[in-house]
């Protein structure tokens, strides 16, 4: 979930860079992303995260996650801030990781090919709720 349509761009090529099927989906705000979980019809595989988004945060929306929306999906944190606060609040909230945005677009690919190989293919995710 990135607000800014010139990252949002880049992360999309550094993406196209990595070897695996991957459907991306972007929210251009918080209450966006919070409106495209709710309505999804299948739970992404992972969550990035954008700290500083738009209308709803990005801690607001990984509150949401974690609290009323219950869902049962990775967060990674992806953002400019070194702030040791914002790294707290993140983890407090519920985050799995916090990453902070690289500078160049080489090592963003390299970042996200980690990221997604992390995730998606060595990473284990827990079997969707069942309910008695």
């Amino acid at each position: 979930m990135e607000d800014n349509p010139d990252e949002a761009l880049l992360a999309k090529r550094a993406l196209a860079r990595i070897e695996l099927p991957l459907t991306v989906k972007i929210a251009t705000d918080g209450e966006d992303a919070i409106a495209q979980l709710e309505t999804a019809t299948q739970l992404p595989d992972l969550v990035l995260l954008d700290l500083k988004l738009p209308r709803l945060s990005g801690f607001e929306v990984l509150e949401w996650i974690r609290n009323a929306g219950g869902l049962r999906v990775p967060v990674v944190t992806f953002s400019n801030s070194s702030e040791a606060r914002d790294v707290q609040m993140a983890y407090d909230l519920g985050a799995n990781s916090f990453l902070r945005k690289p500078v160049s677009f080489d090592d963003l690919v390299e970042l996200f090919r980690n990221l997604t190989n992390y995730w998606l293919v060595w990473n284990e995710s827990p079997p969707a709720k069942v309910t008695s």
